[in-house]
């Protein structure tokens, strides 16, 4: 069975009409848990009236470093980040790519919600694009290895894949690393311990191949870890067994159905 550790369900193009065929066909394909990861504080409610009843679907709550105009502070973070129905903090974390001119505004959010994740003991998510250098100070500066923590939809160095592995965080990867423009994150991949290693969609982006072109569904997990497997020359099994124990020891709020 698979799990997708990253999607965004309330993002797909039809997910007021859809939603119920698209996780149904998730769990056709052994995809057994789906964890829909929130960009907005502010969208949060909407997002969990859209996915809260689904028993295989759990949420987290946070501000993407993309998204600051819904930035929130400390005080209310804390207040999500503590219901139970969260089972994670983020995603947050830093874009220079994008969004280099928010730079002061991402380092405070990001800082808020590391702490936040410690105080409530939940799982921090993180989005990490040209800011190698900062992200891994503020966290080696307030992370708590108690806390957990994953570097999602990972493109970055294997020095700085080494260097979070360090500090107990788990590394995800997602349809990219099918790219045929992928060939460095690839080669990374061969090299990362398969006990912090993740696979995820990032749905409704970055489809794997075969699917390129078409908007990414939680059931095209599977052809992420078919590639994986591939990299690291082990059983598509093997990897699906790994990489959803891992899931689950990480996110450990998550109780596994029978």
């Amino acid at each position: 069975m698979f799990v997708d550790s990253h999607c965004h369900l309330d993002r797909l193009k039809n997910a007021d009409s859809e939603l119920d065929s698209i996780v149904s066909e998730a769990t056709e394909h052994k995809v057994e848990h789906m964890l829909c990861v929130a960009v907005s504080v502010k969208e949060f409610e909407q997002m969990r009236e859209r996915v809260a009843h689904y028993p295989n679907v759990s949420m987290s709550c946070g501000v993407h470093p993309l998204h600051q105009e819904d930035a929130c502070d400390y005080a209310a973070l804390l207040a999500h980040g503590q219901r139970n129905d969260v089972v994670a903090i983020g995603e947050t974390g830093l874009d220079y790519h994008y969004s280099a001119d928010t730079k002061a505004v991402q380092l405070q959010s990001f800082k808020d919600h590391i702490r936040v994740a410690n105080e409530v003991q939940k799982p921090l998510i993180i989005h990490t694009r040209d800011a190698q250098e900062d992200t891994l100070q503020l966290l080696e500066k307030y992370y708590e290895q108690s806390t957990g923590a994953v570097l999602h939809c990972f493109t970055e160095s294997l020095e700085m894949a080494k260097a979070a592995i360090d500090m107990g965080i788990y590394i995800s990867i997602s349809g990219i690393v099918t790219f045929k423009s992928a060939a460095e994150l690839q080669e990374t991949v061969k090299q990362l311990p398969l006990d912090k290693l993740l696979i995820e969609t990032d749905s409704p982006w970055l489809a794997p191949i075969p699917h390129r072109g078409k908007e990414n569904q939680p059931k095209y997990v599977v052809n992420v870890a078919e590639c994986i497997a591939e990299l690291k020359g082990i059983s598509l099994d093997e990897l699906a067994s790994i990489t959803t124990q891992n899931f689950y020891q990480l996110f450990n709020r998550i109780q596994r159905s029978s």
